[in-house]
Parts: C-alpha cells; sequence; structure tokens
C-alpha cells in the first residue's frame, strides 16, 4: 500500500459506515498519458478562454486546491491542499444518490468521480469525471463565505424529502451514463437506456423538496453567474469545466440572464443540452440568502401537520423530529389531526427506527420495529407542559411511574391504557414510554394499537417540529446501498498501448529544460509514420514546435494535416482552431 492511497484510507475510515462503501481509493496508475493529454489540452484552453470571464478567483484556485493544469490531480496532492481551508476530497465511481452527495458536501468532503474522459467525449461526457468535478467544483472553496454556502446547502440537501420517483429517475441517468461510456453497448442498449430515463423523468412531476432543491444546485452550484445583469463573471462548475458551453453563455442574445431569487426552482433544466437561461447572483452572502429562503419552506424547518403530509405523499423514509428530541424514521403512512389541523397522531408503515441526537435508542431499532410504529402527539389532559418537562418524581406524584399502570388522555381525545415498564430519558428530558398490555383508542374509541400485538412504544411530545428525508441513524438503518452497476473498465488493445507511449515520450520531452532537436524530429517522423489519425497527439506534437521556438518551420505543415484529421466533425475542428489560437498567442508572448 502506497503512502498516498494510506492517506486516502485514513480519511475513509474516519467516515461513518454508511459512507465508506460509496468511496474508492484513486488509482492514478490507471489513468493513460492519452487521459493526461485530454486533461492538459482541456485546461489549457480553459484557462486561456476564461482568464477574463471567470470570477477573479478561479485560476488561484485550481493553484491553492492542488490541481495542476498539465496532469490530471491526485486526490492526495488535493488533500494536501485542501486541508488548510478545512475541506478533504474522496473518490466515488460516478453517480451516487443526491442525498449520499449532499450529506458528504455537509461535511467538507468535495467527492470527485474517478473517471477521465475519453477523447472521443473531449466535450461532453455523460458522466461526471474528475475534471468537471476537481476543476469546476474545488477551486472557488479557498472563499470562505463560498464554502460555508456549499456546506449549508450540503446539510439542508441531505434533509430533504424525496419521492420514490426521484430515485427512478437517479436510476436512470446513472444506468444511461455508464451505458454511454461503455465502447461495447450497442445502440439498442443505449436507445432502451434512453427510453428508461424519459419514462422516468415523464413519470416525475419534480415537486419533492429535493427535486427543488436540485435545480437550485443546478443554477447556482452547477451553472452559476456572479455579478450584475450587465456585467457578470462565471462560477459554476458546469460552465468552468465546459469549453463550448462557458463561451457560448457569454452570448446575451441567446442565453438569458435572469437575477438569482428563490423562483429559481420553477425552472427545470435539461442536461442534454446547453440551458436556454441562466441566473446571476450579486455575492456569496446573496447566494446564502436565496438558501435559507428556501428553508424556510422545508419540512425540517417548518415542522407540524402539513410537512407530515409531505412525508406521506414521497412514500420513502422520513423522520419526524418531536420537541422532546426523539426522533422516529419510517415510511409515514397515516395522519390524524383534529379540526384546527393540529396533530393528534402518527402512523409509519414497515421499517422503523426511534433515535435521539442521531443515535439509535438501544432495542428500537427496524428490527424491532419491523411492521411499523404509531403514537399520539400533544398535550396530556390535566398538564400543562410536555411529558417530557417533567421529573420523574413530577411524574409519580402525577401517578405516572414505572412498573405501574397508567392511563394518558390526550387532549386530542387519544388514550393510552397500560402497564408502563419503562421511561427512557435523555438531556433531562422523557422521551419514550414503554408498555406492556396497552390499548390505544382514538377520540371515536376505534382501536390504534391492541395489547395482542405485543409492546407498545410512545414517543413523548406535544409537536412535531421537523420533518426530514432519510432515517435520523443510517450506520443502523441504511437506505441507500451502493450501486451494483458500475461505471465500465477500460481495456487497451496492443496498439492503444503504443500509441500511450508515444504520448508519454512526447510528454517527457515537453518537461525537459531543453528539447534536443535530433529528439523533438526523431518523435515528429514517428508520429507522422504510425500516428497520424490521432489529432490531439497531432495537436501537442504542433504545440511543442511552435513554443520551441527552434522547430517552427518543421510545424508549418501540421496546421494544414489537423483538418485532414478532424474530418467532418465539426466541434473537434472547431477545437483545434481555438487550440491553435491558443498556441499562437502563447508563442508571442513569448
Amino acid at each position: 500500500m502506497t503512502k498516498q492511497s494510506t492517506r486516502q484510507r485514513d480519511i475513509i475510515s474516519a467516515l461513518p459506515t454508511h459512507l465508506r462503501s460509496f468511496v474508492q481509493v484513486q488509482d492514478y496508475k490507471a489513468y493513460t498519458p492519452r487521459d493526461h493529454a485530454v486533461w492538459r489540452f482541456l485546461m489549457h484552453q480553459l484557462r486561456f478562454q476564461l482568464g477574463e470571464t471567470a470570477h477573479p478567483l478561479y485560476l488561484e484556485g485550481l493553484r491553492r486546491t492542488g490541481i495542476s493544469i498539465e496532469h490530471i490531480p491526485s486526490i492526495d496532492d488535493m488533500n494536501a491542499s485542501l486541508e488548510h481551508i478545512g475541506w478533504k476530497a474522496l473518490g466515488v465511481d460516478g453517480f451516487i444518490p443526491p442525498a449520499i452527495f449532499m450529506e458528504f458536501q455537509s461535511r467538507r468532503i468535495l467527492v470527485i468521480a474517478m473517471n477521465m474522459r475519453t477523447i472521443d467525449q473531449i466535450l461532453y461526457t455523460p458522466a461526471p469525471d474528475i475534471l468537471h468535478e476537481s476543476a469546476g467544483h474545488a477551486p472557488f472553496l479557498i472563499d470562505v463565505d463560498y464554502a460555508e454556502f456549499l456546506q449549508k446547502f450540503g446539510e439542508i440537501g441531505m434533509k430533504a424529502l424525496s419521492s420514490k420517483q426521484d430515485e427512478f429517475v437517479y436510476e436512470a441517468i446513472r444506468h444511461l451514463s455508464i451505458t454511454k461510456e461503455n465502447p461495447h453497448a450497442t445502440d439498442e442498449e443505449t436507445q432502451e437506456a434512453e427510453r428508461r430515463l424519459s419514462d422516468a423523468t415523464t413519470a416525475n412531476d419534480n415537486s419533492s423538496e429535493a427535486a427543488l432543491l436540485a435545480r437550485l444546485h443546478w443554477w447556482t452550484v452547477e451553472y452559476g453567474l456572479v455579478g450584475d445583469l450587465s456585467d457578470y463573471k462565471i462560477f459554476g462548475a458546469g460552465l468552468l469545466s465546459s469549453l463550448g458551453e462557458s463561451r457560448n453563455c457569454l452570448d446575451d442574445s441567446k442565453v438569458e440572464k435572469k437575477l438569482l431569487t428563490i423562483n429559481a426552482i420553477e425552472h427545470p433544466y435539461d442536461i442534454t443540452t446547453e440551458q436556454p437561461q441562466l441566473y446571476v447572483t450579486h455575492s456569496c452572502r446573496h447566494l446564502s440568502q436565496v438558501l435559507e429562503d428556501a428553508a424556510k419552506g422545508m419540512a425540517q424547518t417548518r415542522g407540524g401537520a402539513s410537512s407530515v403530509r409531505k412525508a406521506i405523499a414521497s412514500e420513502t423514509v422520513s423522520t419526524l423530529v418531536y420537541n422532546s428530541g426523539i426522533q422516529v424514521s419510517g415510511i409515514v403512512s397515516e395522519l390524524v389531526i383534529d379540526a384546527m389541523d393540529n396533530i393528534a397522531y402518527v402512523r409509519t408503515t414497515g421499517k422503523t427506527q426511534l433515535a435521539w441526537n442521531g443515535e439509535q435508542l438501544i432495542g428500537q431499532g427496524i428490527d424491532f420495529h419491523s411492521s411499523g410504529f404509531g403514537s399520539p402527539v400533544g398535550h396530556v389532559n390535566e398538564f400543562s407542559r410536555c411529558l417530557s418537562e417533567y421529573s420523574i418524581d413530577e411524574l409519580r406524584f402525577a401517578g405516572i411511574e414505572a412498573g405501574a399502570p397508567a392511563i394518558l388522555e390526550f387532549v386530542s381525545g387519544v388514550v393510552v391504557d397500560g402497564n408502563l415498564i419503562t421511561i427512557e430519558r435523555r438531556d433531562q428530558k422523557n422521551i419514550l414510554f414503554s408498555f406492556k398490555n396497552c390499548r390505544v383508542t382514538d377520540v371515536a374509541g376505534a382501536i390504534l394499537f391492541d395489547p395482542d400485538w405485543g409492546q407498545y412504544d410512545m414517543a413523548v411530545g406535544t409537536e412535531i417540529i421537523s420533518v426530514t428525508g432519510g432515517s435520523a441513524d443510517p450506520t443502523t438503518f441504511q437506505l441507500h446501498d451502493p450501486p451494483t452497476e458500475k461505471t465500465t473498465a477500460r481495456h487497451w488493445s496492443e496498439s492503444d498501448q503504443l500509441l500511450f507511449k508515444v504520448y508519454q515520450a512526447l510528454r517527457d520531452l515537453r518537461e525537459k529544460q531543453s528539447i534536443e532537436v535530433g529528439s523533438l524530429q526523431q518523435l515528429h517522423s514517428d508520429i507522422l509514420e504510425h500516428h497520424a489519425d490521432e489529432w490531439l497527439l497531432v495537436f501537442e506534437l504542433y504545440e511543442l514546435m511552435i513554443l520551441q521556438g527552434s522547430a517552427t518551420k518543421d510545424a508549418e505543415p501540421l496546421l494544414s494535416q489537423l483538418p485532414e484529421i478532424t474530418g467532418n466533425d465539426e466541434s473537434v475542428c472547431q477545437l483545434v482552431a481555438q487550440g491553435i489560437e491558443r498556441v499562437i498567442a502563447q508563442a508571442e508572448n513569448l
């Protein structure tokens, strides 16, 4: 095990168990010399193109977060730089579940897809790759206000209520990205993956909190502009890692610019095409204010019956947080209210967990509550305060004592009648009453719990103050398993390996302090004889010759050869033309 991989494993071992399985240690040797050449080409072009249009911190941020223009970054080099600003970086395999992504972000961990886009997808990759994830997201972490905004987004995002349809869309997107990245996938397999995503997207009304928050993330973190409507700079990672869109987005006649407000969540986005409108934020503080406005309307902030209804509509595991601090996690299936919309009783279906402060209560996990859970909410008759606030002596004086029969008559009309076994306390609060031989009825006398069903556990609280997505303690109630479908491993032929050696030879020559003319000429002859159809290799040779100076004359014929190699591929032709423009500008400044 290398020293570098040991560092990564130390960070992984410090994670909670439910996050570790999503992380992979970077195998730096897996990147080919051509991968590094693709990285280098794109990063040089982006730096050249974004010098005046990106936020001024962009280039400084690249340097201060351990990201080189010349080669794919090492996760360990990034961590050595990020630790000075309180962040870390870890590798993952492509798309991971949005809630997991947000939890990493809340922990100030930047997750980075390990794949590097191929030369065939140099302008656009359907899957997240290391260029977008590192060079796009990391630079602005050096801004304290932006880093705090990103962390807060993670904290809010990981608790957003999602839906079953959201999960189907995520799975379909991941499957399509893997299929499109697989060189062996057939047209039929790609078309089927596209149909699957289309069906999942059509079936999703995008009204869940997670879906709406994803839009805000898209229009800010991924595709945000900063400044004002007449003078703005790029800071969104999606724009910073796209040569085409970072240029095209500046055309106000084609891309509408709007001032960022919370209303941005009303506008959906299409990941397969350039965006028709973008949003401009005044500052990082403005970003945080818009995020705060979004949080105000979410169930995690509002609580109450309306938030419980959101949880029921989601049909996914949610967590109800009582004002006593106890947390009930499960698929919320039933809500009983009074005439003023106050909660009288809530019920979950299937596996349910009881926790406090994010830690499962002993004996109160999904094995014990495998068929659901139900409990009253509200004040008990003749008790002026929540039962959680009474001392054990005060409860005993009122006739409520462990080991004795107890009848709790709630103001709502719910009655709990049984033998009280235990009172669970945390932080000097009563959070859970457990009964045996217990019957629970509603105001009409209907049975809510029968003694034959076993032990009855009653969560204590007069209000549901927060409703969040996911389980309270995911280490013992894990909802997201690592994807079984992995990104396709690349296998290289013998001819590929020979090609990569030429890429490496070109890199070795470039990195020398002085280049012997004979070595350059020999490499020139080898490329023209054996690899003249590899446009990036020919371009790198042209670039080296021009910037080396003494070989400028030999480089000129390559200008006519490059268009022949790119053929009818208009996007690559444009890419090469932009590269030549950059090389000429560099040469003039030497």
